[in-house]
């Protein structure tokens, strides 16, 4: 075991080495400002970490990504950050929706669907129109998203003024349908548009009705892409380089147990690291980890106010899910598979049963990822990943105990559950889009909210946070400021929403926040960057930011690697 060396001091500690704490980090980095990471597991990438099995390498939560091409939002940030960084990849094929009855094909072009639908409903032609024209709507005003999306923590009061107004057009498209939300409201929400019980069905894995049309208009505008050559780990591996090429620290297996509080200002963090306690001083901290457990936890007792942990105790969160990770002795595409996401319901289970974590009867979505990208798997071979919403109540907490520190405790009673209800979604998927299957299986690997707990430490093993909703904005459970003096959020809690785009959203705005105390010119010219008014090249030619060599080599895959020692033996 080597010794971590630390620095005497740092500006920043950040806890947590995912997407939204590397954003942060990257970005201080890149200001000149001395940056420690702290990061639990032994490698970066939080729920993009993914994992290798034999020389398949699989993602462990990516459904697909948003704002990652040219003019996006996430983009935007990694141009800031350097021209070396992955490039998505942009999808044609975007969503199958497969029932017992139906089965239609989304695609970057969604007047196909919509021209389909009403060939085959042509009494409901009328309202299907208005159903996708409502869906354009949110999909442009979600392409405007890259020049609204810094935090009016960081605004001035006039600036928050001013800011109202394109927050308001952003969110106009959406007023209309927020409240059709769960079974009735859903059913009531599609009534607006078509009353055909057999077009319903189509969305019957769906809870509200914005979750219909959101997809719909994305599709609209192109906003959905595959991860990098690679697997979604390449991302937080480059950012990782990034930060390392400015000579700042990322410390792994690297348990934080406390933030240091005085005169309730941050002044460290203190870890654990094999057994040995260390302690990191620093002017700043930003966690980008589980706010519970931040708040809970590391900071003491009365640091937080009761009345803010009730809040988010009450928070409406995503669930989280069980993940079949899959590897195949064919490529997918023999099995029917393609680029697009398949989403498979059970046409007459009412919505509740779709999203409460019973396997016989849940929304699955399956992805093939080797389809995608060829490099994840060794050739002649794929990988297929299912997933399933889930939640840790489900049987007992899958049939776990605890131990006296509140660690889920995992015996031969959990791993029969994981095992059985793998089997259950294994067999759906035969059963509706993939006959033999199962004979192409090599092995299979099955996460479950266990899982993700245990790598991530989110409460309940969500998959993203809090959701966006009227309970969770009226209850103010998003924000970065927190009531400690010099204590930031920089992960998913200090947004609502999830994904990709929010957690660098939220990394981006943390260290906006540092910058501007501690760097007023870079503050400036980034604010005015994330508000769509300066050029990146500006910022490039700033001597606030230093210059960054644009020399990050990609490792090649496991495959990759294998394929290149099989030729050396030849």
């Amino acid at each position: 075991m080597q010794k971590p060396e630390l620095k005497p001091y740092y500006d920043v500690a950040v806890i947590g080495a995912g997407m939204g704490g590397l954003t942060t980090a990257a970005l201080l980095s890149k200001a000149g400002l001395s940056v420690c990471v702290l990061e639990k597991e032994p490698h970066a990438g939080g729920y993009l970490a993914g994992f290798r099995r034999k020389d398949f390498r699989f993602d462990t939560a990516i459904h697909w990504l948003n704002q990652c091409t040219p003019g996006g939002m996430a983009c935007k940030i990694f141009d800031l950050l350097g021209n070396d960084h992955p490039n998505v990849i942009p999808q044609r094929r975007i969503r199958r929706y497969k029932g017992e009855s139906f089965d239609y094909l989304l695609t970057n072009n969604p007047d196909e669907l919509r021209d389909q639908l009403i060939s085959e409903f042509p009494h409901e032609r009328e309202g299907l129109l208005r159903f996708f024209k409502a869906a354009k709507k949110l999909g442009k005003s979600f392409n405007e998203f890259s020049k609204i999306f810094r935090t009016e923590e960081s605004m001035t009061a006039v600036e928050r003024m001013k800011n109202k107004l394109p927050l308001l057009k952003f969110a106009m498209p959406f007023i209309p349908y927020i409240s059709y939300t769960g079974e009735k409201g859903l059913k009531k929400g599609l009534n607006k548009f078509f009353k055909d019980e057999k077009l319903h069905k189509i969305f019957t894995g769906e809870t509200e009705l914005l979750s219909c049309l959101v997809p719909i208009g994305w599709a609209y505008y192109g906003d959905f892409q595959s991860p990098p050559v690679g697997g979604g780990q390449v991302l937080p591996e480059w950012m990782e380089h990034v930060v390392k090429y400015y000579d700042n620290d990322i410390i792994y297996k690297a348990a934080v147990n406390e933030v240091v509080v005085e005169n309730n200002t941050a002044k460290g963090v203190k870890f654990t690291h094999f057994n040995t306690n260390y302690t990191v001083k620093c002017k700043y901290v930003v966690a980008a980890c589980d706010i519970e457990t931040l708040y809970e936890k590391m900071l003491p007792q009365h640091a937080i106010p009761a009345k803010l942990k009730d809040k988010l105790k009450d928070a409406d969160i995503y669930s989280s899910s069980v993940t079949v990770s899959i590897a195949l002795d064919c490529t997918p595409d023999k099995l029917g598979f393609n680029e697009e996401l398949v989403h498979i319901v059970t046409e007459n289970a009412p919505t509740g049963e779709q999203c409460d974590g019973n396997p016989h009867t849940s929304e699955i979505s399956i992805l093939a990822p080797s389809f995608r990208d060829p490099s994840l798997a060794p050739e002649g071979c794929g990988t297929l990943t299912l997933f399933m919403p889930a939640f840790m109540n489900y049987s007992n907490d899958w049939e776990t105990d605890k131990d006296d520190k509140g660690n889920y405790k995992r015996g031969e009673a959990y791993k029969q559950l994981k095992n059985e209800i793998a089997d259950i979604i294994i067999q759906r998927v035969e059963d509706m889009v993939a006959p033999g299957l199962r004979s192409h299986i090599l092995f299979y690997d099955v996460a479950t909210p266990v899982t993700h707990w245990r790598y991530t430490g989110n409460r309940g093993g969500t998959m993203m946070g809090a959701k966006p909703g009227k309970k969770n904005m009226q209850n103010k459970i998003a924000h970065y400021q927190t009531p400690v003096n010099n204590l930031l959020l920089g992960g998913h809690w200090a947004e609502l929403g999830g994904g990709v785009p929010i957690a660098v959203k939220a990394g981006a705005n943390a260290a906006l926040l540092i910058f501007k105390k501690e760097k007023p010119e870079a503050f400036q010219l980034m604010a005015g960057y994330m508000d769509g008014k300066i050029p990146v090249e500006i910022l490039h030619n700033a001597a606030v930011f230093k210059p960054y060599a644009n020399d990050w080599k990609q490792e090649p895959t496991p495959a990759q690697k294998a394929a290149m020692r099989s030729q050396s033996a030849d």
